[in-house]
Parts: structure tokens; sequence; C-alpha cells
């Protein structure tokens, strides 16, 4: 069989997927939750409980006002002991809701069964306010309301659904067990996403290395020829939403436009189980499924983890933290961040928690860019990162403009191959903050 994958750039990092045997095991709960306010891309959302509220899980306590921002439900239950700044993935402070956990009391009217329920009796319309209600956003780290994606614009049309089972990153593992332990429940949301889009047809692209995903969402499908599974070749970073549009359906997303100005709309696998949740079994968005793993990490898991948790809890059901490491890595080696203070609380966007060894964690000496073009050759998105990592340094936010810096998607190709050790993303990063908020300045 003849594997598709996207044409320009990509790298083939060290995969060291140690976590992909181990089935998804639930968290206990922490003694202080701590739910951030900021967890999707655009406007924090509005707390709308206080100090001394007795609260459940699944209850509304914050409000997502925006039109880009998603409500935040508990996702334990007790007393709301304060709302206060609390330091978030970032480092910086911000407003966070904290609840001291007594007992596990859920709202009435969640389904917490495992029965399958495959009928889907909203309308679109329905199923889109529904899905708002409940808080979603996508899980494959971007955090972008899923109800907004959902809203196609007028002037344009979806004609088909694709849902990101790539998992490209290397370590994680998360969505590979998802499709594993929970296909049914995600064909369910997949079908239930086509209903909300008006569309006919939906692809699962998945990475060649996950062969049993992919033959057991193949088993599942028994002939269904509106969802498609389409396996493909492994490169990073596939999972990017304009690499996989190109290798599933070979459209080109223009530079400057999204998926749906060529008809396409990505959602990943956890988000698509997660609207299943919320619209056959009226649960909103309340934990997510995380990987905890590194090469010295005694216990490599997939932990189902209740937003609010502390990072620290995730480690220790792991094994604890391991002796020589060094660094932890919110989400994988490639694009994700470093933490610089474990009890952090889990939020809606994180999917991986990486330890790693002080020799793998350390950068490499920064040296003269030699002029090689390996940084020019693997961008997927067809830019010149070491011109615009240059542009960045001298302060010229124009210029990196018009070299289309807002065109990256940050997966760290760049950076990854550079045999100078130049640190090209955190340039190109510092850049397109800079050329971003000229931009929302000229919309003002």
């Amino acid at each position: 069989m003849l594997l598709k994958t996207f044409k320009h750039g990509g790298v083939h990092p060290e995969e060291n997927k140690r976590s992909e045997k181990s089935p998804i095991r639930t968290l206990k709960l922490p003694a202080i939750a701590i739910v951030q306010l900021s967890q999707n891309v655009g406007p924090p959302s509005e707390p709308i409980v206080n100090k001394g509220d007795k609260i459940q899980v699944g209850q509304l306590i914050a409000k997502g006002k925006a039109f880009i921002s998603a409500n935040i439900h508990a996702p334990v239950s007790g007393t709301v002991t304060k709302v206060d700044d609390a330091p978030d993935i970032s480092g910086y402070r911000k407003k966070a809701i904290h609840i001291e956990v007594q007992g596990d009391e859920w709202m009435e009217g969640i389904d917490r069964t495992p029965d399958l329920k495959s009928e889907i009796g909203l309308s679109a319309q329905e199923i889109i306010q529904k899905i708002k209600e409940s808080g979603i956003v996508g899980l494959g780290g971007a955090a972008f309301p899923t109800h907004v994606k959902l809203m196609v614009p007028e002037g344009k049309k979806a004609n088909c659904l694709i849902i990101n089972a790539v998992e490209c990153e290397p370590y994680l593992t998360a969505d590979h067990r998802v499709m594993l332990e929970r296909g049914e429940e995600l064909l369910v949301g997949t079908r239930i996403l086509m209903k909300a889009l008006g569309v006919d047809k939906a692809y699962i692209g998945i990475e060649n290395n996950k062969p049993d995903a992919i033959s057991h969402l193949a088993n599942l499908l028994n002939g269904n020829n509106r969802i498609e599974v389409a396996p493909l070749k492994v490169k990073y970073p596939q999972g990017g939403e304009k690499q996989l549009i190109k290798a599933i359906i070979n459209r080109e997303v223009p530079s400057g436009k999204l998926p749906i100005d060529v008809g396409c709309v990505v959602q990943n696998v956890g988000t698509a189980v997660a609207v299943y949740e919320a619209v056959q079994k009226n649960k909103p968005l309340i934990d997510r499924v995380i990987t905890v793993t590194g090469k010295s990490v005694s216990n490599p898991s997939n932990l189902l983890v209740r937003i609010g948790t502390p990072v620290s809890m995730l480690i220790e059901e792991a094994g604890g933290f391991p002796a020589d490491a060094s660094k932890v890595i919110n989400g994988g080696p490639m694009m994700g961040k470093a933490l610089n203070n474990l009890d952090v609380p889990v939020v809606k966007g994180m999917s991986g928690v990486l330890l790693m060894p002080e020799n793998e964690a350390r950068r490499a000496p920064v040296v003269n860019c030699i002029r090689c073009a390996r940084c020019t050759t693997v961008c997927p998105m067809g830019l010149d990162p070491y011109l615009i990592a240059q542009i960045s340094e001298i302060g010229k936010e124009e210029m990196a403009e018009k070299e289309r810096v807002m065109d990256c998607i940050e997966c760290g190709s760049c950076h990854f191959t550079c045999p100078a050790g130049r640190p090209l993303l955190d340039h190109i990063r510092k850049a397109k903050s800079k050329v971003g908020f000229l931009i929302r300045t000229r919309v003002k």
C-alpha cells in the first residue's frame, strides 16, 4: 500500500513511544484543584463562583463571554476557597478558581455509565450549542474553542472533516490509547461532528507506526465508506493541520488562510471523544488523557486526569521524578515548553508531560550560521527560518511579516536540524509575538 504524506520539508526525530502499551489509568483526585481561567485561545473565561461556594462536578464555574472563548466547569466537588492568581504552565501568575476537594459529587443529568449511545438526536445547531455550553476546546494542544471551528463563515462551505490521529510528537501516546480503548466513542463523535458541519465524508489520519489503531478502527467501521481511515507515512510534523490536509486530500491551504478556505475542518481524536461525551452523555470537558513519560521514567503512563490537578501528582503516579531528570516539558520535545513549577495545574490543552535527562535537556553550543540551508529544506511551510531568526534578532518586525513569519507553525524542525545549534524557534516565536501585536493594532 502506498502511504500518503505531505511533500515539503519534515524531519524524522527518534520516536520513543515508551508508553504506547500502557492502558489508560484514572488518576486519583487532588486535595486542592486549581482551575485556571485562561484555558483556550482567546480571552480568559469570567468566574461566576465566589469564595465559600459549594460546587459539584460538572457545574459551570466560569463563562466564556468573548466570541473566541470557552466555558469552564468544575472538575471536582467541594468548596471554593478563593478566586485568585496562581502560576500557570507558562510560569506567569494568572487568575484561577481554587477548590478544596470534598468527595466526588456530580451534577444530576450527567450519564456516567459505559453504555455506548450511537443515535444522534440533536440537530446541527443544537450540537454546536451543546459543544459551546460544554466548554470543549481542541485537545491536540492549541485549545481553540471547538464550537467556533464548527461555525462555518458565510460564503464558505465545508465538504469534509479530518480527524487528526497522527500524534507525531515523539514520546506522546495519549491519542493512540484513546483510539484503542475508546474507538467506538471516537467514531460516534466523528459522526456528530460531521452532522454539525453538514458533510458526508470524514477521514481519520493515522501514521503507520500505529498499525493496531489503524486495523482496530477499520474493523469498527466495517465498510462504512462515509468515514475512511487514512494510513500515513511517518513524518514530523504531519499533525499540523495544513500538512495533514495536504497529505490526505492533496489540498494546499494558502498563506494566511484557514482549512475552511479549502473546504476542510480538522479536529483532534480527544476532541471527538469529548464531543461524544458532551452531546450523548451531557458531560462537559472536565478531564483528559495525558501521557507522562521519559527515557528514565520508571512507569511511562497514559492517565485520565481531572483539569486542575497539579502536574506533580502525574509524575508521582508514573514512578516519581527520575534522579537524572533535569527538565520537565509540557507537551513533546519538538513543540513543548519547559515547566518551572511542578505544582502548576493541568489545563485542557495539556497532552503530555515529558521528563528529560540532563544529557538530552542541554542545548548544543551556539556557533555561527554556516549557511547550510538545512532549516529551509526541512521547514514544512516553505519559510527561511535562518532569515526570519536574523530579522527577529535585529527587531525588524515589518520585514519579518513580509517573510511570512505568521505562517510558522512552531514545529521546531528548523531548530532540530540546525548543525550550528542556533535557537531558531526561540527567535521566530519572538518575532511572531511582535508581528501579531502589530496586526491586532491595525485591526483596532
